[in-house]
């Protein structure tokens, strides 16, 4: 069943990944909340919560250590405090440049080159949407 094979691609590229990150002290959604903010520069924990798929109960504690390790800061928005926004700090910016040879690291031990990447990129994105709907379809939202 393919279902096989996706569960143990993923778990083997998480480990890949705790592996390339152990060095600089960080988890796996430590670092994909370090690359959505460098693609974005400002977030809500909304906005990362719905980029990582992670609910505020998990996404809290993860920023409040990234904050205490000098990575991000959170700030309360000044028109509305219900909304936290999420920056980076000089050492959170200054990582992208240490961290630049994961992802490449990362898709050559997929056995992969850099379009190979990104077309299986793509088709994971495709999969993901696709059971998305499926989800929703059997809930009945649309």
């Amino acid at each position: 069943m393919v279902c096989f094979s996706l569960y143990a691609a993923a778990r083997a590229t998480t480990q890949a990944y705790r592996t390339l990150l152990a060095p600089w002290d960080l988890t796996y959604p430590q670092y994909l909340v370090l690359v959505d903010l460098w693609v974005h520069e400002r977030r809500t924990v909304g906005e990362l919560g719905d980029c990582l798929g992670l609910d505020s109960g998990t996404l809290s504690p993860l920023l409040r250590r990234m904050e205490g390790a000098d990575l991000l800061v959170r700030r309360r928005e000044a028109g509305d405090e219900r909304v936290v926004a999420v920056t980076l700090t000089a050492r959170g910016t200054q990582l992208r440049g240490e961290l630049a040879d994961v992802p490449r690291r990362v898709y050559e031990g997929m056995g992969l080159d850099l379009d190979e990447a990104r077309r299986l990129r793509d088709t994971v994105h495709g999969l993901t949407e696709g059971m998305r709907t499926v989800t929703a379809t059997t809930r009945g939202e649309h």
